[in-house]
């Protein structure tokens, strides 16, 4: 929960603040209070605070010469160096919030632990903003090239899980406990089924397109009757054997995967407009791999809103989201990268002659 910027204000004690906040509160108090601790504390900036006035105060902390502990022991005029130039940057900043600072330290010398856990905070703010800009960018009908940047964004966000596996190496075995979140609604979903509609008959009066869009998988059909019945038409296309409404419908049948369906309805499904096999394909493939990106980046802002989910857990479930992200990306570079010309063959090469051959004279027998 967002906290106000000024911590006087009259509402920020009634606000609900997560554990994060006083370990905040509790490290800053240790720095302010034995400011030479500052050295024991590492991976975090002041970025890693979740507010202006703790990033204020720890910007300071960081910038000022330490006291002289002696000095420091019996004089607030390091002190007054903090509240100046923080107050610089935050307005509102007073005296008496530092020293709540100091009195919500229990030991200064817990201070590696405090940043620990901000450190791990700062980790879930950071793939939870990378993870939503992933699920916006999928969404943006506005884009000119949406899947070049879901691409980028995609990138961005494996760099942070990597950046976060480095500093919480995952355990083996552990894996987000928090429920993944349904699919959201394919947007256009009218179209998609129309285009799949046509793309199903193309392939069925064009048997011979279908091997090779087998990058196309069944998953990647907004209907699951078209699923199926792609599903259908690559089957019988890899066993060579006839391809028709007919042959389609008869092994939809075989496979039960007609579901209720009416036989009728299947044939004239199947008797609509028919184009080109590959264009619609990669059509299909290409709401499929936005509609995943869409999900992925939910899925890990679920892990990422779940306080339960330790920094571990965020690594391993960000990880295996990503990874299906990745599997239908190959498809789309497999779908979408021109066929390399067959490079025509050379001449054989030459042998090196060898030793003449010689036929052993029979002997002959004695007469």
């Amino acid at each position: 929960m967002p906290h106000p910027t000024t911590p006087d204000d009259p509402g920020f004690a009634s606000l609900p603040a997560r554990p994060v906040f006083h370990a905040e509160q509790a490290l800053l108090g240790a720095l302010l209070l034995e400011p030479d601790r500052l050295g024991d504390v590492t991976g975090i900036t002041a970025g890693s605070f979740s507010t202006p006035a703790h990033h204020a105060v720890f910007t300071a902390i960081s910038t000022l010469p330490p006291p002289d502990p002696a000095e420091h022991a019996k004089s607030t005029d390091w002190l007054d160096q903090i509240l100046a130039a923080a107050g610089e940057d935050v307005r509102g900043l007073t005296a008496s919030y530092l020293h709540t600072l100091v009195q919500a330290c229990p030991w200064p010398r817990h201070a590696p632990a405090y940043a620990r856990m901000i450190e791990a905070e700062h980790a879930r703010r950071r793939l939870r903003a990378a993870a939503e800009r992933l699920a916006r960018t999928a969404h943006d009908a506005n884009l000119p090239d949406p899947v070049q940047a879901v691409f980028t964004e995609a990138d961005a966000l494996a760099a942070v899980v990597e950046d976060t596996a480095a500093r919480f190496p995952p355990r083996t075995g552990i894996l987000p406990r928090t429920p993944v979140p349904p699919p959201a609604p394919a947007p256009g979903f009218a179209e998609a089924i129309e285009e799949e509609q046509v793309l199903l008959a193309t392939a069925a009066a064009s048997p011979q397109d279908i091997e090779p869009a087998s990058w196309l998988v069944p998953n990647d059909f907004t209907h699951p009757l078209h699923a199926a019945l792609w599903q259908c038409l690559s089957a019988l296309a890899h066993r060579k054997e006839p391809v028709d409404p007919v042959t389609l419908l008869w092994e939809a049948q075989q496979r039960g995967l007609l579901d209720g369906t009416r036989p009728d309805d299947v044939l004239r499904l199947l008797a609509g407009p028919q184009v080109c096999v590959g264009h619609w394909a990669q059509r299909t493939l290409r709401r499929s791999l936005l509609a995943t990106a869409g999900h992925t980046g939910r899925r890990i802002q679920a892990y990422a809103d779940d306080p339960a989910t330790t920094p571990f857990q965020l690594v391993v479930g960000a990880r295996r989201a990503l990874a299906d992200l990745g599997a239908i990306r190959t498809r789309w570079q497999h779908a979408t990268t021109p066929a390399a010309p067959q490079q025509p063959s050379g001449p054989p090469p030459s042998t090196r002659a060898g030793p003449p051959t010689t036929t052993a004279r029979t002997a002959r027998a004695p007469r």
